[in-house]
């Protein structure tokens, strides 16, 4: 009696496993049916026991098309019977799309980021007036910013001028402008306010949770 044990490592694939192994026998015999007229028979009665498995999709459109369409993939495409839909095509089914083509940038100064070279390409096509101006020094605060987030030290306005300039192809040249950036410790007063926000705000929702309430 050991000896006539079966194992479902020893057994056949499963194709689609939701639908059992009986289903998978049911499909096989089908296939192996002689006359196309016996193999629309069991086909239809197969899709009928399909269908009565996942009854809760007997209102989705084009339930019927997928049922035949699983049909014919768990026969591995043998099954040579009538379908009132278009058959699968086990080229289409089985091939791969193909790889996306993520950006692959590697900017000089990586500690401004890839969004710093696109708001300076976004700067050169405006047009020049109050507005571009207070762009350029909105992003040149941000550099100075990144920079500091990198380098703890302070940085010299010109140092970020001169990065400014170089990214953006010597479109924009703030390197003889008499205003001067952000001072450092306002740049990082302002991330460590961020911090302590976040940080007291977490601790006071965690501080709600373990109160009693009665």
């Amino acid at each position: 009696m050991t000896n006539q044990l079966q194992y479902n490592t020893e057994r056949e694939h499963l194709i689609i496993p939701e639908y059992g192994r009986h289903m998978q026998k049911m499909i096989n015999h089908a296939t192996t049916r002689e006359t196309k007229e016996e193999r629309n028979k069991l086909a239809k009665s197969i899709i009928a026991v399909m269908g009565n498995m996942q009854p809760h999709l007997r209102d989705v459109p084009d339930f019927q098309h997928k049922l035949w369409d699983q049909l014919f993939i768990m026969s591995d495409f043998k099954l040579d019977c009538d379908s009132p839909y278009d058959k699968p095509i086990r080229e289409v089914l089985e091939a791969r799309p193909e790889p996306l083509r993520y950006p692959q940038n590697f900017p000089k100064y990586r500690f401004y980021g890839n969004n710093i070279k696109t708001m300076i390409d976004i700067a050169n096509t405006w047009e020049d007036g109050d507005m571009k101006d207070a762009l350029v020094f909105t992003i040149a605060n941000h550099m100075k910013k990144c920079f500091l987030n990198w380098n703890k030290d302070t940085v010299e306005d010109y140092v970020i001028f001169n990065h400014l300039y170089e990214l953006s192809q010597g479109k924009i040249d703030l390197k003889n402008s008499n205003e001067s950036l952000s001072d450092s410790v306002s740049l990082m007063k302002s991330k460590r306010k961020f911090s302590n926000n976040n940080y007291t705000k977490k601790n006071k929702h965690n501080n709600n949770r373990n109160r009693k309430r009665y």
